[in-house]
């Protein structure tokens, strides 16, 4: 990446994270000293992640990348609002959340290398999220991905040092080895049902799980409607301590191909100043839109391939999944390069000020959602789990993106945090901090 030189450390010459070091521990970082992007993007991430999670908090989870699994099936307006949630949302923003979670990461820890602390600050800091991150998986919601961003955050704490062209470089590495390892995990059982004259050598198990993948997959969707619709919320939280603990240690690994890499690209890109504005403007403009282009037509071939198909099982796993990776990081990228540089203009408009508010807040406002949609969906609240379709599943997403962007800024104006915010710090340095303002 050129445009912006580095000091002896790595560091890019932005002087941003240093200048926080002014904001005592008890004190957020004063407002002009804050990088405005980084809250701008995170409060469009935070916003972004309940449109991508909305299906998985109103229906079964195979409903969320396969039309067919909807109870009474799928209508056309839904298969359509699929094409369109894939190519715009879908594994995006959880993108975005990764490459700001790094940028996050890199942030405080300078700062606390400022007033002297080390990286045990930043550990103590994970190891609370790690803490948060269990409460919400097995007593809220199933999606959680603040355990994912704790554990892979540690492993991150090792390459800290490293120079940000060395993390950059092998966060893309062990990133394009995990779209390689993506499209043949996804690709082999696509391969097998639609050429099975050419695998007749593969393991009969192998074959015979492939085959039995659909069936599999509907029988666990009942099951899920029967627990949100029928069962207690102690039926909720034995399932999760039971049975998709599992699940999460599976893709508590596979944050190692996914998760790590996006954190370490954006520890890099904060360090060279991307988020700050360091470089070039017109550098950024232009692969600003190559890659926000880029990865939106990669989405549409991906998305329309399985929509002209009628959404095959395999066809669209490999779709939705497979070939995900590369459109998505360069569209976050693209986006993230864009959204840095409108944003000393979409800051000051109204909306854009409340995104930023919401952004400070990103953390409260994920783990609130979902308690809300707790409430909305379960069948022991209001019940309204796998009764809805998508376009109506938009609508609780509008009404929850209308909430979020009403109190975030009242709520700071009067209060120095967050909630949840609050309390992690708090937890972090072991201390008490004033709430209010």
């Amino acid at each position: 990446m050129t445009g912006v030189e580095e000091n002896a450390t790595g560091q890019a010459g932005t002087g941003g994270a240093l200048a926080d070091a002014m904001a005592t521990p008890d004190q957020p970082a004063p407002a002009s000293n804050r990088i405005v992007t980084l809250d701008l993007i995170r409060g469009i991430a935070v916003l972004g992640i309940l449109f991508a999670n909305i299906t998985a908090f109103g229906q079964p989870l195979m409903v969320y990348f396969w039309p067919p699994a909807m109870p009474g099936g799928a209508s056309e307006t839904d298969k359509l609002a699929w094409l369109v949630q894939y190519v715009l949302i879908d594994h995006k923003m959880r993108g975005m959340f990764s490459l700001l979670f790094g940028a996050g990461m890199m942030l405080f820890v300078e700062k606390a290398w400022a007033r002297g602390a080390g990286r045990w600050l930043q550990f103590r800091r994970l190891f609370w999220l790690l803490m948060f991150g269990s409460i919400h998986f097995y007593f809220i919601w199933l999606g959680d991905i603040l355990q994912l961003y704790a554990v892979w955050g540690m492993v991150a704490l090792l390459f800290m040092k490293w120079r940000a062209k060395t993390q950059l470089l092998v966060g893309l590495a062990l990133y394009g080895l995990t779209s390689a390892a993506m499209v043949g995990m996804m690709g082999s059982p696509y391969y097998m049902v639609t050429h099975p004259e050419a695998v007749q050598n593969f393991p009969e198990d192998m074959r015979k799980q492939v085959a039995e993948a659909e069936s599999k997959s509907m029988k666990r969707v009942q099951e899920e409607l029967q627990l949100h619709q029928q069962g207690s919320y102690a039926d909720f939280v034995r399932h999760q301590l039971t049975e998709e603990w599992k699940d999460n240690y599976q893709n508590m690994i596979f944050g190692f191909l996914e998760t790590l890499p996006l954190i370490m690209i954006g520890m890099a890109l904060y360090r060279f100043g991307f988020f700050s504005g360091a470089v070039e403007e017109l550098m950024m403009r232009r692969w600003g839109w190559i890659g926000l282009i880029g990865g939106l037509a990669g989405s549409a071939a991906a998305g329309w391939w399985a929509y002209a198909a009628d959404f095959p099982f395999h066809l669209t796993a490999f779709a939705f999944n497979g070939t995900m990776m590369l459109p998505r990081l360069a569209f976050v990228l693209g986006l993230a390069a864009l959204l840095v540089v409108w944003a000393p203009r979409f800051t000051k408009s109204y909306l854009g000020d409340r995104l930023v508010y919401a952004g400070r807040m990103a953390f409260s406002n994920y783990l609130g959602t979902s308690i809300i949609m707790l409430f909305i969906f379960s069948g022991w609240a209001l019940g309204l789990y796998g009764k809805l379709h998508r376009i109506e599943l938009f609508g609780v997403v509008l009404l929850t993106w209308s909430a979020m962007l009403l109190w975030s800024k009242p709520w700071l104006e009067r209060f120095r945090y967050g909630p949840l915010e609050w309390l992690w710090r708090c937890l972090t340095y072991m201390r008490i901090f004033p709430l209010k303002r």
